[in-house]
């Protein structure tokens, strides 16, 4: 990687000859073309409005514009229902989501990568069980393109004003806040809806936005149009069709149209057993703990309960995530029955009992249940 800002200023200028200012994107276009690092001094440094940022390559230094004056906002008095012109603006320098190191790419990583590549407007709506990796996914391959993203976490509670802006009370004032749909259709962001099933009919706001059409803020009067490579990623445990066994309760019925609107439904699985050894091998690492006996038993010991889950024996599985709690326990009290025992004690007695039963069949140096007396014993 080049470290020069030298070298980066003459790239931009080679680029983008004669331009005063250029955008967010277009300065990810030039490091990724040259093989440099990403300039967080630059978009500090050479900010001059929103997502504009001043090049002057002959003379290096900053041309800033100046800013105009922000009026103060009139203190409201007799009416609090009184809207002030005010616009308030959260400015954040980089939504780029940070790597992480022990993530393992499986299962539809290779296929999003692309479509955000692309740089096309596709929504796409990925579906599966809890615990499997869905919204890291989304947030890694942004990551990994070097690509801006914004996470929504959705609920019953979400609506249009969570999710395109309204008014609200600042300092005494109310002012309009924008939300984060708009930001991320400004910047070219990945839009990622979070739990998308545990939204209500105040989703359908987004309709025409998942069209990929401009959107006529009614608040502001403002026409919105979506900067190049803007998209909505959806996740979820279901289809939008609810939760027919029960397991997801607070999952919603979604509207037909709204579901249409989305390009491809992908359901991700949970990584096979070589991806997930993987992963659990890196999450052991980092907690500064390395086992890999045990990280092997942990994947089998899944892999069992999740067949039986399949076949309707049981009601309950092990999800990657619960494997990543057990190393976190592990690489805390250095014990393997403690780090098990504290990691299925959320699941009821006879489900419990069960799981113990079976990492006793697949770890033949460990009695949990033995172990589980002395320490009652010892209490």
């Amino acid at each position: 990687m080049n470290y020069d800002k030298e070298t980066f200023l003459n790239a931009l200028a080679e680029t983008f000859p004669n331009v005063a200012s250029v955008q967010r994107a277009d300065v990810i276009k030039v490091i990724e073309e040259n093989g440099l690092r990403y300039p967080h001094w630059f978009f500090k440094e050479n900010k001059v409005g929103y997502n504009q940022y001043s090049i002057n390559p002959a003379l290096h230094v900053v041309s800033k514009v100046e800013q105009p004056v922000q009026q103060p906002i009139a203190t409201i008095e007799s009416d609090p229902k009184v809207v002030t012109q005010a616009k308030l603006e959260v400015e954040v320098d980089n939504l780029i989501p940070t790597k992480d190191e022990t993530f393992v790419p499986f299962g539809f990583f290779k296929d999003l990568n692309k479509i955000i590549q692309s740089g096309m407007f596709y929504p796409t709506f990925i579906s599966g069980l809890s615990g499997n990796g869905k919204t890291t996914m989304v947030e890694q391959a942004c990551a990994k393109l070097g690509k801006e993203a914004l996470r929504v976490n959705i609920s019953i509670e979400t609506d249009e004003d969570d999710l395109i802006g309204g008014n609200t009370l600042v300092d005494g004032n109310v002012v309009y806040r924008e939300g984060p749909v708009l930001t991320a259709m400004k910047r070219g962001a990945i839009l990622i809806l979070d739990e998308i099933d545990r939204g209500s009919n105040k989703l359908m706001c987004l309709q025409a936005i998942l069209e990929g059409k401009p959107y006529f803020n009614k608040k502001t009067g403002e026409v919105v149009h979506p900067a190049h490579g803007f998209n909505v990623i959806a996740t979820a445990n279901t289809k939008g069709r609810g939760s027919e066994d029960g397991k997801f309760m607070s999952a919603q019925m979604l509207d037909e149209a709204f579901l249409e609107r989305f390009a491809i439904t992908v359901e991700q699985e949970y990584p096979t057993p070589a991806n997930e050894k993987k992963i659990i091998l890196n999450k052991m690492a980092k907690a500064n703990v390395e086992d890999v006996e045990f990280a092997e038993n942990l994947v089998t010991w899944a892999e069992v309960i999740r067949k039986t889950f399949y076949e309707g024996a049981i009601d309950e599985l092990i999800s990657t995530r619960r494997l990543e709690h057990i190393v976190n326990a592990y690489a805390m009290f250095n014990d393997r029955v403690k780090a098990i025992e504290l990691c299925v004690n959320r699941f009821d007695e006879d489900t419990k009992s069960a799981f113990i039963e079976l990492y006793n069949k697949v770890d033949a140096k460990v009695d949990l249940t033995e172990e589980s007396d002395v320490q009652e014993e010892q209490y």
